[in-house]
């Protein structure tokens, strides 16, 4: 084995001593059940770290990662992750994450057959046709880069929001919120795109509604 991945197995022992040090009952509380608050649903690329980014604690955050953390109601793998953690997990709050230099995001700005990628990206070519006017008015192709990131957040989001687990769960109990962020790695913070939730939800009511009822109206409703 090379000397690199060597490493992690000294690494997780160093860890596992550090956590027993400071709490004797760490692994054994860790292991009874898991209770998250958060879903995150970000990229794969090795630099934007859901936990780490977000000063998490282990148990704290259920975590999806894909390519541009994408939302495709047609991939089973990210589908059932979201429903699990709203219908099992219960919890509160959804964010999509995505990151400024993205990889995903600009091979999908490259007129380029990438092959096996092809299908993938074309989610984020998607983003670029619905906001092709914006888009386009920006000279600078940097820039263009960034506000597509932050467009394909925007999008997922409201794919988040069209699933059926989603909708039931927020008219019984108000959660969850679906949130949509951006990592700047150029200074390590986080971004809050502050997406209208209720707007989104009022927005696309009439065609992606699976409940047959009003979902901003029911929570009205229930406050008063």
């Amino acid at each position: 084995m090379s000397q690199s991945y060597e490493v992690i197995f000294e690494n997780n022992k160093k860890w596992v001593e550090s956590k027993l040090a400071d709490d004797p009952d760490f692994f054994h509380d860790l292991a009874m059940a898991q209770n998250p608050d958060y879903l995150y649903i970000g990229c794969s690329d090795s630099r934007a770290t859901a936990e780490e980014l977000m000063g998490a604690k282990p148990g704290e955050v259920f975590v999806h990662r894909n390519i541009a953390n994408i939302v495709n109601t047609l991939d089973m793998s990210s589908t059932a992750v979201i429903q699990y953690a709203v219908e099992h997990l219960k919890v509160k709050h959804i964010i999509v994450c995505g990151h400024y230099n993205c990889g995903g995001v600009k091979a999908a700005m490259t007129p380029e057959d990438l092959g096996l990628l092809n299908p993938w990206l074309r989610n984020i070519r998607d983003v670029y046709r619905l906001h092709q006017s914006e888009l386009d008015s920006i000279e600078d192709e940097n820039k263009r880069y960034d506000r597509l990131v932050e467009l394909n957040v925007q999008e997922q989001c409201i794919n988040v929001i069209k699933m059926a687990c989603v909708q039931e769960r927020y008219i019984l109990e108000e959660y969850p919120v679906v949130h949509g962020w951006v990592f700047n790695l150029r200074t390590g913070k986080i971004i809050d795109l502050e997406i209208d939730f209720e707007k989104i939800l009022k927005d696309i009511q009439k065609i992606y509604n699976l409940t047959s009822s009003d979902w901003v109206m029911s929570r009205k409703t229930k406050k008063s």
